[in-house]
């Protein structure tokens, strides 16, 4: 009997870099009483199975996890994740990799140190920020292997990994791109501006998560006008938009946007 390739995303957290609501307790114009305007800081999730019809447990899967949320415990605690194959990162800023520490349980699974990729300039910058984390301290062995993603991109399991540099404010973050058998997601998330490569890379891609913080235009993230015409652009299947601020209400936006782009929330799952 032929056997099915799947791949599966999950939005780990969706949420601008102080989350919704903020630490004093600011939801903005969300309402507090949907549960899809709670989100964390934004991370991801893409796994890979080989299966004839239903889905396996976690421990037969690929499974990599895009970056490391402040919130990245209860994020894998929600989905039960108890094990990653590898780890990327999209750039160095706080909302994005302080949650880091809590891998250690992660790897204590194994004992092997996780496969982490990132651009030379934002995995330099880890190394030095967390060295204890990639080189161990003490009693304390290394949890990470810096890994550079080099231009040519990378293989994971089946999955192959492409990337471009994204403007962003003052430096670049990584857009990914992952294709496996055909099928692919595209994550795109803190840039302020457009590029020929980053049209050329999101391309027809089946599933694109891409950053809208907010109504109005900022001057590092993609607001909400920017990102429906870089969708019309490069005509995904299906859109979704993360790193939300809190004047993006759910329901709201679910009123207003076309039918193939669409809010995301913390917890959506797709298959493709």
């Amino acid at each position: 009997m032929s056997h099915d390739k799947h791949i599966l995303m999950t939005i780990l957290g969706s949420g601008s870099s102080g989350g919704v609501p903020r630490a004093n307790g600011d939801c903005g114009i969300c309402d507090p009483d949907n549960p899809k305007n709670r989100r964390t800081r934004c991370s991801l999730l893409v796994e890979y199975w080989e299966e004839e019809a239903i889905a396996p447990p976690k421990s037969e899967r690929t499974i990599v996890l895009i970056d490391t949320s402040p919130d990245v415990r209860e994020q894998l605690i929600a989905s039960k994740t108890a094990r990653i194959d590898a780890l990327l990162y999209t750039h160095d800023h706080a909302d994005q990799t302080h949650g880091i520490d809590d891998l250690r349980p992660v790897f204590q699974r194994t004992r092997k140190p996780i496969p982490a990729y990132a651009r030379h300039f934002a995995l330099q910058s880890l190394q030095q920020r967390f060295s204890y984390i990639f080189e161990g301290h003490r009693y304390y062995p290394s949890l990470c292997e810096g890994r550079a993603l080099e231009e040519q991109g990378v293989e994971i399991g089946d999955i192959a990994v492409s990337h471009v540099d994204q403007p962003h404010g003052g430096i670049t973050s990584a857009g990914l791109r992952f294709d496996h058998r055909g099928k692919s997601i595209v994550y795109a998330t803190d840039f302020g501006e457009v590029t020929p490569e980053m049209r050329a890379l999101y391309h027809n891609c089946d599933l694109f998560v891409v950053d809208a913080l907010r109504d109005e235009p900022h001057p590092t993230h993609a607001h909400l006008d920017m990102t429906l015409a870089l969708v019309e652009d490069v005509k995904p299947g299906l859109s979704l938009l993360t790193h939300m601020d809190k004047s993006m209400d759910y329901a709201h936006l679910v009123s207003i946007l076309p039918d193939h782009v669409r809010p995301a929330y913390d917890g959506y799952v797709r298959e493709i």
